[in-house]
């Protein structure tokens, strides 16, 4: 389809199956080159877009053979920077169902609430001639590792039921604060969302909130941090980071639910941010059903203040011990840390 945003007429569009099943907001900010996303929900407010003749609000969700009626849009001012910037990313897989990127941190995965513009956004302006780029699944903005973006409707809709239906086995990394003794522990608490007084999103263990399961493995142990591995067998909301902090061992870095004191110490230290890292996924393909498996090494900047923690720890001990590697143990509870 040509890009509307340089149309200067109304355009009217029928829907086809891959369109099918998103959200008109979405769809008209993916087409509409150029046009700011305010000037989308603006004529989505105030009528001008139709389906089928009918008004819709920005949550409808398109139908195939729908006709969409997309009057003029505004483009951005002439000369202005681009609103959304293109940018490479690291592709751990792709074929022309879906895409698996190493997502870094401190980006999020789209737009919406005080952040401009995301890494579905960025991935669709370096591929103008997509035809349909959705997130499958979110990851945090301080959480790295694999994210999957799909590339057709019905891969979109395959992996939405594998996650919902627990079709896939995802891990992460996450370093906490504290000496996590068990080999493996299942945590089943409840979550629910809230709203702080300024408008932030947050959530909390709630015996009344969704069920939420997290099976915790121990990777290696210092005496003052853990390394541990985090399957999700739910996809809530922070569930890793709010599973750990209930249990007593909050993510180091983690701005929203850590030790706040020990994270202004681990900035100094070289901690820039929230250790989570989605370090491997193992799914089913969603159109073939071929066993897919996809991995992404810590980054630089965690696997070096892991680098970090064993040459302090190492130090540490030397003074105590003759022998270092009795105090720094793995998941068997044997001498010497395991690499991670």
């Amino acid at each position: 389809m040509k890009e509307l945003g340089k149309a200067p007429k109304v355009v009217r569009h029928v829907v086809d199956i891959e369109e099918a099943g998103q959200r008109i907001d979405n769809f008209l900010i993916r087409i509409c080159k150029g046009v700011p996303k305010s000037h989308v929900y603006r004529v989505l407010r105030s009528g001008e877009v139709r389906v089928n003749s009918k008004r819709v609000d920005q949550t409808y969700r398109l139908a195939e053979s729908d006709e969409v009626r997309i009057p003029p849009m505004r483009l951005a001012e002439p000369g202005a920077p681009a609103p959304v910037p293109s940018r490479d990313f690291d592709i751990l897989y792709e074929d022309d169902a879906f895409l698996a990127l190493n997502k870094p941190a401190g980006m999020a995965v789209h737009g919406g609430s005080g952040v401009s513009f995301g890494v579905i956004e960025s991935l669709r302006r370096a591929r103008p001639d997509a035809r349909l780029l959705e997130l499958a699944h979110r990851l945090d903005r301080e959480t790295s590792g694999i994210l999957l973006i799909a590339k057709k409707r019905s891969a979109l809709t395959a992996l939405h039921d594998a996650f919902r239906d627990g079709g896939m086995e995802k891990h992460y990394f996450a370093l906490v604060s504290g000496r996590w003794m068990n080999p493996q522990q299942h945590i089943k608490l409840a979550l629910t969302k809230y709203l702080t007084e300024s408008g932030e999103r947050r959530v909390s263990v709630d015996s009344e909130g969704k069920a939420a399961h997290s099976i915790v493995r121990l990777e290696v142990r210092w005496p003052g941090y853990s390394m541990l591995d985090v399957r999700i067998k739910t996809g809530r909301t922070h569930q890793i980071r709010v599973h750990l902090s209930a249990s007593g061992f909050p993510i180091v870095g983690d701005e929203k639910y850590g030790d706040f004191a020990l994270n202004k110490a681990l900035r100094k230290e070289g901690l820039p941010r929230m250790f989570l890292h989605a370090h491997s996924l193992a799914l089913k393909h969603p159109l073939t059903g071929e066993p897919v498996e996809l991995a992404a090494p810590l980054p630089a900047d965690l696997a070096g203040f892991v680098r970090r923690i064993d040459q302090q720890q190492t130090r540490e001990l030397e003074r105590k011990d003759p022998d270092p590697t009795l105090q720094t143990d793995n998941a068997d509870g044997h001498p010497h840390a395991r690499t991670v």
